[in-house]
């Protein structure tokens, strides 16, 4: 497994270097490549583009391209493009409210 930590946007401004980051990832991983998403707040049609095209090239090579600790918001946006029925999603643990 390789893990892949996102700041705060995923946009046009910084998707060149996320996919680089993910092409790295995914050539010296033997396994998954999980998305560290819990710093992320927003974003684009651009940085949704990419995760889907990563998620693609992992299926081509064998691999699985994991999407971990994505916010409720985050969620939201991806259950709205239906992204969610095509990328994986990892449920974090459950938190408790006491």
């Amino acid at each position: 497994m390789h893990l892949v930590t996102l700041d705060a946007h995923l946009d046009g401004r910084n998707v060149a270097l996320v996919r680089t980051a993910l092409n790295e990832a995914f050539e010296s991983a033997v396994g998954d490549v999980v998305v560290d998403m819990g710093a992320l707040q927003l974003i684009d049609a651009a940085g949704l583009g990419m995760l889907t095209a990563a998620h693609l090239r992992a299926e081509r090579g064998g691999q699985r391209l994991v999407l971990r600790n994505c916010s409720k918001e985050i969620r939201r946006v991806l259950a709205v493009t239906r992204l969610n029925r095509v990328l994986r999603l990892e449920r974090g643990p459950l938190k408790l409210s006491v």
